[in-house]
């Protein structure tokens, strides 16, 4: 029972770390809005974390998958699905040339993701204090 304290602790570093991934996007985002940095160097940022963010979007998928938490993983299903969709079509990529095109709907959906995972990430920290709890007694 203690690999499964394990997992949720993992879990919850792999959340927090597409919750600071994806805040830094934000904020790249933001710093564009308002002019502090040139569309090359936002575009050179925001593709450098794309896909560290899809990597990990896909091991923590994988993580509950393999250790059986039907829900969490389904949860997850739409955001892998649509982070493969990008992948495939070659939508993740940022260009310097359309990046001020871009910024609305990158912005949006960097929103979106960012509620998504503080929603998974307080599901998972109150799982992992449940299991805590289950492992005392």
């Amino acid at each position: 029972m203690l690999s499964v304290i394990f997992l949720w602790l993992f879990v919850f570093l792999l959340i927090v770390a597409l919750f600071l991934l994806t805040g830094y996007q934000l904020m790249c985002c933001a710093d564009l809005e308002m002019d502090y940095t040139n569309t090359y160097d936002f575009a050179s940022e925001i593709n450098s974390t794309v896909l560290p963010e899809f990597a990990l979007q896909g091991i923590l998928s994988s993580c509950f998958l393999i250790s059986r938490h039907w829900v969490l993983f389904l949860l997850c299903v739409p955001l892998l699905y649509y982070h493969i969709r990008r992948y495939m079509h070659r939508q993740h990529i940022v260009y310097a040339t359309e990046a001020f095109h871009q910024l609305g709907r990158e912005k949006k959906a960097r929103l979106v993701k960012l509620g998504f995972y503080m929603f998974l990430l307080f599901l998972s920290s109150f799982l992992m204090v449940v299991n805590m709890m289950n492992e005392n007694y």
